[in-house]
């Protein structure tokens, strides 16, 4: 009996105890228990395409950083690209809290697929979401392979998150057919009612709230999230209007540098328009490293031939070529030099924004450059007065004159250069010519400070 008794007492501690765990464990891990419940809220309104990329990976950042126990994804797209939609995919994939999509009238195409990856989709009465057929920059339907891909990941996704992948695969495929719900030849897009019976929509709501209040969240803290104020900046860059300017300043920057080596203020106004046009697009994906290296190998070739090569060739045309090129591409999102899903518009925009800041650049040159030199403001870095004998510049005449004297150039003259004679070096120049280095040369004048010289040959 007393061991009976015994075993019944630790029978009731061992009860208690249970007991006791598990209210611990709920009051741990329950996300309304005794505490505030965070949840962020995000939005997509607008085309897919590397600033939303962007956008979420900022947003998703951010609600790790508040520790946000729910996030809320409302969306209303008529989708965009691709590619950036599966980052976008892989992103909400990987977050390790739940995300729930509130479409607010459509998640079509490349929408739909973001929709599919959240953990729960809720929708307004009369949305829709579907259509994911993939179309080219044109509207037309892209080719089978990229239909392909599409089908893959719709039917992989749907799978992980429960859904039936058949109905995500016939929102792409219009060949697909499921008795009931789809009939060949044309592409799933349910209405809000149809995507509840059909597993796509967990329920009809109106507003955040009501998605929280159906999910029990009672009490809560709901933060939107925005973009900050270095973000916007960002933004604003990647205007084409704004990527033109800044093109015809690095333009003017570098000519009035060359022409007033030393100044310093015109070649820091080139830097600071390059990075300024440049790390936007980097950012947000459209710049890729080959095409930010096509342009600095592109400048390198310019001043190459400038500087280096003698006459206007083969360096000069690809530096020319590879400039040019690399700035249109950087503001569109080509993959490589595949154009299939870059709309029309927006080649057109960054050909007209490149070309424009070029040509811009070079008629502020010509137009503005004689008022500049005659400004109070260059007047004070560079030198604009003539050295006239009369206030005392005089050049030191050679003791001999070396008119007609023989010698070597000691460097190339294109046309301007030095030359040795008499084991002297001496600065030359020639009338147009290019004289290579070693070549023999003779003294034509030497009324100036450098000598006019020829080449023998």
């Amino acid at each position: 009996m007393i061991k009976a008794g015994n075993k019944m007492l630790l029978h009731g501690y061992s009860s208690g105890l249970r007991g006791l765990a598990l209210v611990l464990l709920f009051v741990v891990f329950s996300p309304v228990y005794g505490q505030t419940t965070r949840v962020m809220l995000m939005e997509i309104k607008s085309e897919i395409d590397p600033r939303t990329n962007r956008y979420v990976e900022l947003a998703l950042q951010h609600a790790r950083t508040i520790h946000a126990d729910v996030v809320v994804l409302e969306m209303d797209t008529y989708g965009g690209i691709l590619t950036d939609a599966k980052e976008i995919v892989d992103k909400i994939m990987d977050f390790d809290k739940p995300i729930w999509v509130y479409i607010n009238s459509d998640a079509a195409s490349a929408g739909a697929l973001i929709a599919i990856a959240c953990d729960s989709i809720y929708m307004t009465p009369g949305a829709s979401i579907g259509a994911a057929t993939v179309v080219s920059a044109s509207g037309e339907k892209a080719p089978d392979k990229y239909q392909s891909y599409m089908r893959s990941i719709m039917r992989s996704i749907a799978e992980e998150n429960g859904r039936n992948p058949r109905i995500a695969e016939g929102m792409v495929d219009e060949r697909v057919v499921i008795d009931s719900v789809k009939r060949e030849g044309e592409v799933i897009t349910f209405s809000t009612s149809e995507a509840i019976k059909y597993g796509f929509c967990e329920a009809r709501v109106n507003s955040v709230e009501e998605i929280l209040t159906r999910n029990k969240i009672t009490d809560y803290e709901l933060v939107k999230f925005q973009l900050n104020q270095t973000e916007k900046i960002i933004a604003f860059f990647l205007n084409p209007f704004i990527s033109g300017l800044l093109i015809l300043i690095i333009v003017g920057g570098l000519w009035f540098e060359l022409q007033t080596p030393g100044v310093g203020f015109p070649l820091a106004a080139a830097v600071t328009a390059l990075i300024l046009y440049l790390v936007p697009y980097y950012l947000n994906g459209l710049a890729a490293n080959w095409e930010i290296l096509a342009l600095f190998a592109g400048i390198a070739l310019i001043l190459a031939e400038l500087f280096v090569l003698p006459g206007f060739g083969i360096a000069g045309i690809a530096g020319i070529t590879l400039t040019v090129g690399s700035l249109i591409l950087i503001m569109i999102n080509n993959d490589a030099f595949d154009f299939e899903f870059v709309p029309a518009a927006e080649l057109v925009y960054a050909v007209a924004a490149t070309l424009g800041g070029i040509l811009g650049g070079i008629l502020v040159l010509f137009a503005g450059g004689a008022r500049l030199a005659n400004s109070r403001m260059f007047s004070r870095i560079a030198l604009t007065k003539t050295q006239d004998t009369a206030d005392g510049y005089v050049v030191k005449p050679a003791p001999d004159s070396l008119k007609g004297k023989q010698g070597v150039a000691y460097t190339v003259l294109r046309p301007a250069g030095k030359v040795m004679i008499d084991d002297k070096i001496y600065d030359a120049f020639t009338r147009g010519e290019y004289i290579e280095k070693g070549d023999r040369i003779e003294v034509l004048d030497d009324e100036t400070t450098s000598l006019l010289v020829k080449k023998i040959f």
